[in-house]
């Protein structure tokens, strides 16, 4: 099977078709795909979904996808790798777009309950159309500053995307497992804040009983507090080793491992293997 690769940051692409211009392939980056107009279906690893006009969909890496085309069709492909994330990152005290790849791990993270066209508010649908258009004029005409205007009309479609993302879980049928909901999404919000992670502080924040917030979340999620909030420090360190060129040192400060050897020992223990060999199997899979 062909793995595309993009050897630049963002890619943006814009045809017409009657038929699949690609047979079923994997990427090594993120793809958003856009119906201006048309109708078929739209295969994603082992599902297939009906598409239309304003219907937008998710392939995160290295999942198999293509189209079968029933009328003629213009697709929108916006594309971009770890390089056009990491570029996104911004500290600057008034810098309303935060920290890109903090933002979108809430993506790696739910990508498994994505159902089809990933766009559930209906009052986000004119503005993905409003975007699409502007984000295909200014790439078209290539006016002065069009990169940088391309950019944040980019930045402001992945902020929907997320947003729309949330709106994926199942809804919470019981004030037991709504409540459970809201613990693991805390987790997720303060991951890079241990204090914030001590038992103790989220037992205060939900107004549980310290000896019952354990019991109660291994109850309604069939796994130990301390136990998920690794699991996801983990998982976000494999995200990184696939995703980023970042340093195992840089990963550990992050993440507020003690340091890369804390890490690495924490990763094998669990993982079977270090971050090292991790990332060197990634690579050899995607060469």
């Amino acid at each position: 099977m062909e793995i595309h690769n993009l050897f630049q940051p963002f890619d943006i692409r814009f045809v017409k078709v009657n038929e699949c211009p690609v047979k079923a392939h994997k990427n090594t980056f993120i793809e958003l795909i856009y119906i201006m107009e048309g109708e078929g279906t739209y295969h994603i690893n082992q599902s297939e979904f009906k598409y239309s006009p304003e219907n937008l969909f998710l392939v995160m890496p290295m999942d198999t996808h293509y189209t079968e085309v029933l009328t003629t069709t213009s697709f929108m492909f916006i594309r971009f790798n770890n390089i056009y994330l990491n570029a996104q990152r911004a500290n600057e005290r008034y810098s309303n777009l935060g920290d890109w790849a903090h933002k979108l791990e809430y993506i790696f993270q739910n990508s498994n309950h994505l159902q089809g066209c990933i766009l559930r508010n209906v009052h986000d649908k004119p503005l993905v159309r409003a975007l699409m258009d502007a984000i295909v004029q200014e790439h078209v005409n290539q006016q002065t500053l069009h990169k940088e205007l391309v950019q944040q009309l980019m930045n402001t479609l992945i902020t929907v995307v997320a947003r729309n993302i949330s709106l994926h879980i199942p809804e919470k049928s019981n004030l037991s497992q709504s409540l459970s909901l809201e613990i693991i999404h805390y987790i997720h919000q303060n991951i890079y804040n241990p204090d914030k992670l001590k038992a103790e502080n989220i037992a205060s924040h939900f107004n549980i009983s310290l000896n019952y917030i354990s019991e109660y979340f291994k109850k309604h999620t069939n796994e130990n507090l301390q136990q998920y909030i690794i699991n996801y420090k983990l998982l976000l360190v494999e995200i990184r080793l696939k995703h980023s060129d970042m340093r195992l040192n840089e990963i550990a400060a992050e993440l507020n491992f003690t340091d890369d050897s804390h890490l690495t020992k924490t990763f094998k223990k669990y993982k079977g293997v270090s971050p090292s060999e991790f990332r060197r199997g990634v690579l050899a899979l995607a060469s």
